[in-house]
């Protein structure tokens, strides 16, 4: 029998934004190979093996799944959100390349998911509709000098900014850092969202004007979404409207 990864992004929580093809690639898998939360997503059911493990141990997981894929079975490794976004897709790729040649020919596939930063977008509108970034806040396996650089270079290019992994219990001080950047970059008010577990019961959305905005107000399951010079408020009955335009004025002819 020949063996297969598919790398599948589950989506921000919903069931009803899983895709179709990874659902399928779901009922089709003999193992599932994922962090405990996501798989714990995953139902069970006969001929399907569930292989959950703890944070930070990305490659062994990845090698894990692989090897099973080399002795014939199919393999399924999911992440939240979208596989190729700050979750599993890279970390397969990792360990393909160096690990054994044969890891090389297998069938390998990657099936896109919803990842939060669109979850959350379109939650209040379109905040990302014009030049935007994304950034991983978490200094795990990037120096925060390194953060912090592009924290600044993306503000003074007046990206719209999509924060992943805003603050932890261990490392608090990494958002508060943030925001007392961009307060001294941007000096504005434009509109931060705070979205928190986007689709699920838990859900919780919070526009806040950036001068506003305090550490406290985000978590890991927060994603933080910071608007451009450009983005917009549509006041209304109920909850705002964010948007960023799509054009951007053009400088007057010296």
């Amino acid at each position: 029998m020949s063996g297969s990864v598919i790398i599948a992004g589950l989506g921000p929580g919903a069931e009803a934004l899983v895709t179709p093809d990874v659902s399928a690639a779901l009922a089709q898998a003999t193992d599932v190979v994922g962090y405990i939360p996501y798989v714990a997503r995953v139902a069970e059911r006969p001929g399907l093996t569930l292989h959950a493990s703890d944070n930070r141990v990305e490659i062994d997981r990845s090698r894990h799944a692989l090897d099973m894929a080399s002795q014939g079975k199919r393999v399924v490794v999911v992440s939240s959100g979208d596989p190729g976004v700050f979750a599993m897709a890279s970390a397969v790729f990792e360990a393909v390349e160096a690990g054994p040649s044969a890891w090389r020919d297998l069938d390998i596939r990657v099936l896109p998911g919803i990842t939060a930063m669109l979850a959350a977008a379109a939650r209040v509108g379109a905040p990302l509709g014009h030049d935007f970034c994304a950034i991983n806040l978490s200094d795990n396996l990037k120096p925060w000098a390194l953060i912090e650089k592009r924290l600044r270079l993306a503000a003074e290019a007046d990206f719209a900014m999509a924060f992943y992994n805003p603050r932890s219990r261990s490392r608090p001080e990494g958002f508060a850092r943030t925001l007392t950047l961009l307060k001294a970059v941007c000096g504005d008010a434009r509109p931060v969202i705070f979205a928190r577990a986007v689709s699920t019961p838990e859900e919780e959305i919070r526009v806040v004007p950036l001068p506003d905005c305090e550490p406290d107000m985000a978590d890991m399951r927060t994603m933080v979404l910071v608007g451009s010079s450009a983005t917009r408020i549509i006041a209304r009955d109920g909850a705002p409207i964010v948007y960023t335009p799509r054009s951007v004025p053009m400088p007057e002819s010296a």
